[in-house]
């Protein structure tokens, strides 16, 4: 490009109209466009709540009368192999009680979430290959063990693009890291436009939580002037070359970036809901995450994943009785989600999945590294993801495990069938959304992954 090319088009791409042109274009995510669903969905939103740190199912949401009566007494059978030594038979420090019509028992830590439990279908029998925390957290999130694969929330806007272009179709909250970090949304070869944007959902101020949201050196209008020069250039440029993914994807997110300081200050400041809802959701990172997570769905943002917090706070190889306290901080806020997104007309469109990377053994763990030896290990054999709102049944139990909570022992259910399951509820078959990369084609199910065909409504 010469130099009276450059004065040409400042001439004609400034101003207004510059942006106004690019404010009407969808955000494109090319190479491989997104496309509509494949069916008539049951979902169009997802919000995946991450119990990270491994939730265990037996203290939780599958009670196990028989660790009651056989307290103590070694697990039958060979010795299980886990992550850490594993000793006797442990019950649960929790009673369970029957909730709603359906009758299905709940821990007593879970009491708001107990009381909507006809809204959950519970998935006793989730499955997975690795016992690790990141390889898990991996599998839970992208569909396989090892990193450098999409995440779920990826491919959902690959597939399905976005409702609101002045937001990210895919967003993440949390106070900082999981296991794992960024990798856990990262967009990997697919279209950098589907990456997952994270927010810090520790801090409360609109400047704090998405930093450099705000352009403190230039008006609007200077900033619109800007984008516009900068879009022509980049246009001028395809033309002369001819097609260009990752420019073209650097354009469009750099627009939603920039249409994000119209919408975002707002729709992140949860001060704009009234005290009382905000106490309903209670004052802690992941209740802040899920209030925001209520209102980005509300403005059509495609998938929201909360994380408990950083780290793996549920990891409970000391004590199990620390159960009790970070469930405080999720029962209240999970049951407030369900009960606006009712209020407010959205529960039926949108699904909400309560999962964790793995549960906890029946056994008491006794490495001897621990002080109180109260506690549990990791179990990737079996544990319960929960689900509710778009197309699943409410007050339905799918599956179980074996009478010690172990092991998936009926209607087993890998993470490949419940990635599966969400995909075809937000109408998408997941055989056929794939991406050719590497001289193969690529899906979140990997080659394996079936529907779960008895929770659907």
């Amino acid at each position: 490009m010469n130099r009276r090319e450059i004065l040409r088009l400042m001439g004609n791409g400034f101003g207004t109209l510059g942006l106004a042109r690019m404010l009407e274009r969808p955000a494109r995510s090319s190479p491989g466009e997104s496309r509509g669903p494949h069916f008539a969905p049951k979902a169009t939103r997802i919000v995946y709540l991450f119990l990270n740190g491994g939730m265990s199912h037996i203290d939780t949401f599958d009670p196990k009368p028989v660790l009651d009566q056989r307290h103590g007494e070694p697990l039958p059978g060979p010795k299980i192999k886990t992550d850490r030594a594993s000793g006797n038979l442990m019950r649960s420090p929790f009673r369970f009680k029957k909730h709603g019509q359906s009758g299905i028992e709940v821990s007593e830590i879970f009491p708001k979430v107990g009381a909507r439990i006809d809204d959950f279908c519970l998935v006793r029998s989730t499955w997975s290959d690795n016992g690790n925390h990141e390889p898990s957290m991996l599998m839970g999130n992208c569909g396989h063990n090892l990193a450098g694969r999409p995440s779920m929330g990826s491919w959902i806007t690959y597939g399905l693009g976005t409702v609101n272009a002045n937001l990210p179709g895919f967003m993440v909250l949390c106070p900082g890291f999981p296991v794992g970090g960024a990798q856990l949304w990262d967009s990997s070869f697919l279209p950098s436009i589907h990456q997952g944007v994270h927010v810090p959902n520790n801090e409360v101020e609109i400047d704090k939580l998405v930093r450099n949201l705000q352009n403190r050196s230039l008006t609007r209008a200077d900033q619109e002037r800007q984008l516009a020069l900068v879009d022509d250039l980049n246009r001028s440029y395809l033309a002369a070359t001819g097609r260009h993914p990752g420019l073209e994807n650097a354009i469009a997110s750099m627009e939603v970036a920039f249409k994000m300081q119209i919408e975002a200050p707002e729709v992140l400041d949860i001060t704009r809901e009234s005290e009382a809802t905000r106490e309903r959701y209670g004052n802690t990172e992941f209740g802040r995450g899920c209030l925001m997570a209520l209102r980005l769905i509300e403005r059509g943002v495609r998938m929201v994943e909360v994380y408990y917090g950083n780290f793996q706070p549920w990891d409970s190889h000391e004590d199990i009785g620390t159960h009790a306290k970070l469930a405080r901080g999720a029962d209240a806020a999970i049951a407030s989600l369900v009960d606006d997104l009712k209020a407010r007309g959205l529960f039926h469109e949108t699904l909400i999945v309560v999962g964790t990377e793995f549960g906890r053994t029946p056994m008491i763990q006794n490495s001897g590294l621990e002080k109180l030896c109260y506690g549990r290990d990791h179990n990737v054999h079996g544990w319960t993801t929960l689900l509710a709102g778009g197309g699943v049944k409410g007050g339905f139990v799918h599956g179980a495990t074996d009478e010690f909570g172990m092991r998936a022992a009926e209607n087993k259910v890998h993470v490949h069938d419940l990635h599966a399951t969400i995909l075809h509820l937000l109408g998408i078959d997941h055989t056929r959304l794939t991406y050719r990369y590497s001289g193969r084609d690529f899906r979140l199910t990997d080659v394996s992954g079936r529907v779960i065909e008895d929770i659907l409504t």
